[in-house]
This record gives structure tokens, C-alpha cells and sequence, in this order.
């Protein structure tokens, strides 16, 4: 994990050190950094080369006018308008700049921005952990490098110190959730995702873990979840854990599910070919999920939080489940099958009826569910459906404070209808193309119980083909989920 501290500037025997440089040019640290350099940022922003424009970043390589070799210039935008998602792009930027060179980096913060130093400061530690982060681990030789230490270049400071080493510890649980939904499907199966699980819960005193295979699954009657990994030779799970800190209110518990498709072909409604390699990130939900509980436990949150991964791999095969099965779920509702590359709805099914099972009070579902999700709000945002206006805007509130951002859609019982089945309880989807994200919502409110639910559907911003242009600046998983579970902690606590 990447070292954070707090210490003036000239204490830290930095390889690097970054300065936010908003338009126009001003602050205290950037008019000090001038001085020393003889007015050489002026120069630049005359001549176009540094324009200060959010996620515009140059590397000066110095000559003993500052106490590091190298100094960045990491743009922030126009100064009224710079706030922590600018500040992250910035960090970020910075990390990408200094890829290899890795060492100490020192961050100066400025004062006359409008955010707060602790806020100032965490989101420029938050966004150089994120951007340093590179999806080639599985390259023979990965050469980006990562700073060691983060150094934030301000006098001692409580507020500051404890909002960098949250901030810190919360980047990092989204970057390991990152190389889970990056891991290639042959090492990443349900099994093996329950004992990532596993390893991390034995990391944490209050945080254990329980994975249930296909026997315990058909006890429970989880016949929606155990017919998903029909087809595959790795038997679906459903990986349990439970945090449990001393002092935590009586009357919460958060329950945490995650859809853990660890690739998803298709089944037999199998999905083309071009592509299929991305399906591997259709865990993403899980990840943020294990993770998301990862953090609460790191961060010590004073509260009671059950997660859920549905896990299986969907698969044609042999033994698969086909268009026309009826299904029976743990709650004892049947559902028709019409498709069967509609099943993280299925595996979800069966995890919110355990949460609630297990005493959930508030529940949140975390899945990459449907492809209309992205065409409707890109890679940016996710989709909120919620049975309870409170607990759904106490979520969007977590996704603005975290960056993890989700938008509030509509749920509605008029949706109902799309599921209506001629043989059984309801089918998983509908023949008209309309509504999806929403209709599928419909279905898991009947398996949602009573109490506070919201449903996100991530499809977007989970899982990136490119670049988003801000602070998550590679392709494959981005960590969606864990931000926004530790600031609800937060909130809930």
C-alpha cells in the first residue's frame, strides 16, 4: 500500500513534486513555486504549452530551484469551478507523468481553491492511487511504476492527516476491486473468488467469511442461482460476509449484494463473439461489493454490514439451463427463463432474499446488468432504482461525496406488466425493447423483501473499453462500488 504522510515541503527528500495550477494562475504555492522558478509557469501559460485546463499536465525537469528534480504542472480548470473530481484528474495526471519514475511525490495544496485543504488534499491523494494504477500484471514485465509515498506538503494537521489516510486506504480497496473484475477467466472462477474472500476477511478482526457451495445452495432452494452455473464445470457460489464492529448501532445492517458473474457467455442465448473477452469484468459488482465491505472494515465503521456475491459462470453446456425452464427461487417464486443471458437478475434473486434473511435492514445491490444502462448515462453514471425515496437519495448523496456518481431512475409497478409470464410467477425479461434497465428492477423488487432497497445497475461506469478522460485513465474494471459503500458507511454510521 502506498505510504501517506504530512510534512512542510522541504522535509520530505521528494523525486517530485505536483502543483495544482487552476486559471488563472495564483495561490500561495504556486506564486511561491514561481518565484523560485523565475516566472518559467508564466511563461509556459503565455505560450500555450501549460493552459491550466482540468487534466492538462507538464513535467519540468529542474535544476536545484526546488527541493525535487522533477516538478508537475497538473491543470484543475478555471479557478471557481475546481472541485474534488478535479483534483483526482489532477492526481491522476500527475501519477501517468511520473509512471516511471515512481519514489516520493509531494503534493502542494492551495489554499484560494474553492475546497477545503482536507478535502483538497484527500482527492489529490485519491486520484494519484487511482491513476497510478495499470492493468498489465500479467504482462512479463510491467513497467509503470507507482509513487512509494505520497507526501501532502502542509504543516501538521489532524484533519488533513485523517482525511489522506481514508482517502488512501479507500483508493486502494478500489484498485484491488479493480484487479478482480481484470482477472482472466480461467483464474478467476466462483471458487477462487471465495477464497479472495476468504483472504480478505482473514486480514480483518471483525470481518468473516462463509462460502456456501451447490449442496448448501440447494437446501436453501437457490434454484435461480444454481441453474445459472449449470453449465459450467465451476460450481456457482454464494460467498458470505458478515462485519460485525464493536460499537456499532443496533438498529442497522447494511446488506451489501453483489452480482459475481466471473464471465458471462451467454448460456445458451450465447452473446456474439466480438467483445466476449470484456465479459470477464461482469463481477464487477461483486468486486466493488467485497471490497466496499473491505473498506468499512478497514476504515473501522461503526456499523453492521452483510454482503452477498452471487457468483457463478454462465456457460452453454451439457447441463445448462434453456430458454423455457421455470425456475424456483429461494423466496419460492417461480420464474420462466426466455433468456438466458438475462441471468445476473437470477443470481441476484436468490442473494437479496439471504441478506434479508440474515437481518438486512437497508439493502443495496451493486450489478452490471444491462447494456441500456450504459447507452443511457454512458460510463458515467449509474442507474439508482429504489422502493424507498430516502434510502435511494441517502445513495445518490454517497456517489456525489465518493465520485462513484449515480442518477435516480423510476420504479414504477406499471413495469410489472414487462414480466407478467402465461406459466409461472414472472419470466426474467421481455420480448418488447423497451425499458430494461427499468423491468428488470421490477423483478428484483420481488425478491427484495420488506424494507429499504435500491438497485444500481453499473453497467456503465464498471468496466471501461477506454480511457475515461478524468482520473480513471486505463481500460478494464474501475473499482465502481467501493467508494460509494464506504462513504454510505459514512452516512449510515
Amino acid at each position: 500500500m502506498t505510504k501517506v504522510e504530512i510534512a512542510l515541503p522541504g522535509q520530505a527528500d521528494a523525486d517530485a513534486v505536483a502543483l495544482p495550477v487552476a486559471q488563472p494562475l495564483g495561490g500561495d504555492g504556486a506564486t511561491i513555486v514561481e518565484e523560485k522558478l523565475g516566472g518559467r509557469l508564466a511563461k509556459l501559460l503565455e505560450s500555450g504549452e501549460l493552459r491550466g485546463e482540468r487534466g492538462d499536465t507538464v513535467l519540468l525537469h529542474l535544476n536545484g530551484e526546488l527541493e525535487a528534480p522533477r516538478l508537475v504542472a497538473a491543470g484543475v480548470g478555471k479557478r471557481e469551478e475546481v472541485d474534488a473530481d478535479a483534483l483526482r484528474t489532477a492526481g491522476a495526471t500527475t501519477a501517468q507523468a511520473l509512471a516511471r519514475v515512481g519514489g516520493t511525490l509531494v503534493w502542494l495544496l492551495d489554499e484560494s481553491l474553492p475546497v477545503a485543504l482536507p478535502a483538497q488534499a484527500a482527492a489529490l491523494v485519491e486520484g494519484t492511487i487511482l491513476g497510478a494504477y495499470s492493468p498489465g500484471r500479467w504482462k512479463a514485465k510491467d513497467e509503470a511504476r507507482a509513487p512509494e509515498r505520497i507526501v501532502v506538503g502542509h504543516g501538521s494537521d489532524p484533519e488533513i492527516q485523517a482525511a489522506v489516510e481514508r482517502a488512501a486506504i479507500v483508493a486502494e480497496r478500489a484498485n484491488r476491486a479493480r484487479d478482480l473484475s481484470n482477472m482472466p477467466p480461467n483464474e478467476l472462477t466462483p471458487h477462487t473468488l471465495g477464497e479472495k474472500a476468504q483472504e480478505l476477511a482473514r486480514e480483518h478482526e471483525h470481518l468473516k467469511c462463509e462460502v456456501l457451495a451447490t449442496k448448501v445452495l440447494d437446501e436453501l432452494g437457490m434454484g435461480a442461482l444454481t441453474a445459472v452455473g449449470r453449465g459450467s464445470r465451476n460450481e456457482p457460489r454464494l460467498i458470505v460476509l458478515r462485519y460485525d464492529p464493536p460499537g456499532a448501532r443496533d438498529d442497522i445492517q447494511l446488506g451489501l449484494v453483489g452480482k459475481s458473474i466471473t464471465f458471462d457467455a451467454g448460456g445458451i442465448s450465447i452473446k456474439p463473439s466480438g467483445g466476449m473477452q470484456d465479459m470477464k469484468g461482469d463481477m464487477a459488482g461483486g468486486a466493488g461489493t467485497l471490497h466496499g465491505i473491505g473498506a468499512l472494515a478497514a476504515l473501522g465503521a461503526p456499523v453492521r454490514a452483510i454482503a452477498a456475491l452471487a457468483a457463478a459462470e454462465n456457460l452453454p453446456g451439457g447441463d445448462a439451463f434453456r430458454p423455457g425452464d421455470i425456475l424456483r427461487a429461494a423466496n419460492g417464486k417461480t420464474i420462466e427463463v426466455i433468456n438466458t443471458d438475462a441471468e445476473g437478475r437470477l443470481v441476484l434473486a436468490d442473494a437479496l432474499w439471504y441478506v434479508r434473511r440474515e437481518g438486512a435492514t437497508h439493502v443495496l445491490d451493486l450489478a452490471t446488468l444491462t447494456g441500456a444502462m450504459e447507452l443511457a448515462l454512458g460510463d458515467l453514471y449509474a442507474g439508482a432504482f429504489a422502493n424507498d425515496e430516502q434510502w435511494r437519495d441517502l445513495i445518490v448523496e454517497a456517489g456525489r461525496r465518493s465520485g462513484d456518481l449515480v442518477w435516480p431512475l423510476p420504479l414504477h409497478p406499471r413495469y410489472r406488466r414487462y414480466i407478467d409470464s402465461a406459466f409461472a410467477d414472472m419470466k426474467n425479461g421481455s420480448t418488447l425493447r423497451q425499458g430494461s434497465p427499468a423491468l428488470a428492477a421490477e423483478f428484483l423488487h420481488e425478491f427484495a423483501g420488506d424494507g429499504p432497497w435500491c438497485h444500481v445497475d453499473m453497467a456503465g461506469p464498471a468496466f471501461l473499453e477506454r480511457s475515461r478522460g478524468d482520473y480513471l485513465r486505463v481500460p478494464g474494471g474501475t473499482g465502481y462500488g467501493v467508494r460509494l459503500i464506504a462513504e454510505l458507511g459514512r452516512l449510515v454510521a
